[in-house]
């Protein structure tokens, strides 16, 4: 405490400036499981809208060196790197003023292989015959650690395109969003090979994915001809096909209900042995915790497989409901969470009928946020995000459930066939955007001519 009795108070967050916006980046990491640590190297493709001699990125956890910019003319100047720690940022900071125009910005960075289920971090594993412990690699970024993966513009609504590089060990697989470009050893060491993926549509940092370890898959084509994968630990890989056959029937069922095609050539599903989440929807290569997605097919009761069904259907349901058409910021969240809760149970319901899973809605998601919301310590189904840190505090069982619960209301209330309508027309206008909650209203609105916004907002806005 300060002699004159004021407090000190910590800075309002601040999102990145608007006036640099990342276009593109190539992006290469180099794993070494042996140590625990990988380096990397990523050339980011930027506009630069307004002079400045300084450009602001997300890093955290990193070790960032050697920044400098190419402008169109190749032109090249070197920056000085300023860490801000507290703020997961660093500035690069130029004696010259970058002009109005087009840029590229390289950084070299390294960085731990951490233990902590973030970021870009270690899964332990045992052999088959578990003789023996190993370690595998894999990335969890949403809501904001892709910054401990690589410099970037960690916020959702700066989408750029990637071009995506895993230089690994021979012995491992190396899996990403997209589907590999080629495959070829390391010129000076034939133990380890250089994997470059094709370039990922307009997308999220959050949604950026790779894993490195060994893995066995089982693998079909739905009836669109999207080649789909589930990938498991080695011994296992039987207990991916139900999970596989899932999202066989699932994807055209949205891809038929949305109107709108599946816009990447793959729709990967790997289970990950050390994950703190349920799954999380990376566009192209969905990751999940092993009971999540894995059957035993001796052993599997009715609702083991209701409950992979239900979590597929949700994890896909988000490649068009949030990869697709992404949220501006995380105060919308819940939309993107409530809808895919939602829609779950409707593709699970027409794709396996027999499972009667409307049935256990009430139950398993509405009555869940029934006792929460009849507390003093309630609060709407939107509330104002600042920080992404505050994600985890805010987002319960009162923004999904009872999120999701409303949506099922509105779809009653407008009734499919406008709903279908509306949200068709949603995911076209915004594709490969950001949105907030009132553009997907107003779209249901116009699809039925009912007062969408006013009804809704008594719902969400308030408790």
């Amino acid at each position: 405490m300060s002699d004159n009795n004021t407090q000190e108070t910590k800075p309002l967050f601040q999102r990145l400036s608007q006036t640099i916006v990342p276009t593109h980046y190539d992006l290469t990491i180099r794993p070494c499981l042996d140590k625990f640590r990988f380096s990397g190297d990523v050339n980011i493709h930027l506009k630069v809208k307004e002079p400045t001699s300084s450009i602001v990125l997300y890093a955290a956890d990193l070790e960032v060196d050697n920044a400098k910019v190419k402008s169109a003319s190749n032109d090249e100047l070197h920056g000085k790197i300023e860490l801000d720690q507290e703020g997961e940022r660093i500035t690069v900071n130029f004696d010259h003023k970058l002009e109005k125009g087009e840029y590229e910005l390289a950084l070299n960075f390294a960085g731990e292989i951490n233990n902590r289920m973030r970021g870009f971090y270690r899964n332990k594993y045992t052999t088959p015959d578990g003789s023996e412990a190993r370690f595998g690699a894999s990335t969890q970024f949403e809501p904001a650690d892709c910054r401990r993966a690589f410099p970037c513009w960690d916020e959702p609504n700066f989408k750029a395109t990637f071009d995506i590089t895993l230089v690994t060990q021979k012995n491992l697989c190396a899996i990403s969003n997209m589907p590999i470009k080629s495959e070829n050893e390391l010129t000076d060491d034939k133990e380890w090979k250089v994997t470059k993926f094709d370039r990922t549509p307009i997308m999220s940092t959050y949604l950026v994915a790779y894993v490195v370890g060994e893995y066995d898959y089982v693998e079909t084509k739905d009836s669109n001809g999207v080649s789909m994968r589930v990938y498991t630990l080695v011994g296992k890989k039987e207990h991916g096909q139900f999970a596989l056959d899932t999202a066989a029937k699932i994807l055209p069922f949205y891809a038929d209900y949305f109107n709108i095609k599946y816009p990447i050539a793959k729709a990967d599903q790997i289970a990950i042995s050390d994950f703190a989440m349920g799954a999380m929807e990376n566009w192209g290569l969905i990751t999940y915790r092993e009971t999540a997605l894995l059957i035993d097919p001796k052993f599997s009761s009715m609702d083991t497989r209701q409950r992979v069904a239900i979590v597929v259907a949700h994890e896909l349901a988000h490649q068009w409901f949030g990869n697709l058409v992404t949220m501006d910021w995380w105060t919308d969240l819940w939309l993107n969470e409530g809808f895919a809760t939602w829609i779950e149970y409707l593709a699970v319901d027409k794709c396996f009928p027999e499972f009667d899973i409307w049935t256990q809605f009430v139950a398993d998601t509405f009555a869940r946020f029934l006792v929460p919301d009849a507390l003093k310590s309630s609060h709407p189904i939107e509330v104002p995000i600042g920080h992404p840190a505050e994600i985890d505090e805010i987002f319960d069982a009162i923004s999904y459930s009872k999120g999701s619960s409303v949506i099922r209301m509105l779809h009653d209330y407008i009734g499919d066939d406008a709903f279908r309508k509306g949200l068709h027309n949603y995911l076209t206008e915004y594709s490969y955007k950001n949105t907030v909650t009132e553009n997907l209203w107003s779209h249901l609105a116009k699809a039925s001519n009912k007062p969408v916004n006013e009804v809704m907002s008594s719902w969400t806005l308030q408790m």
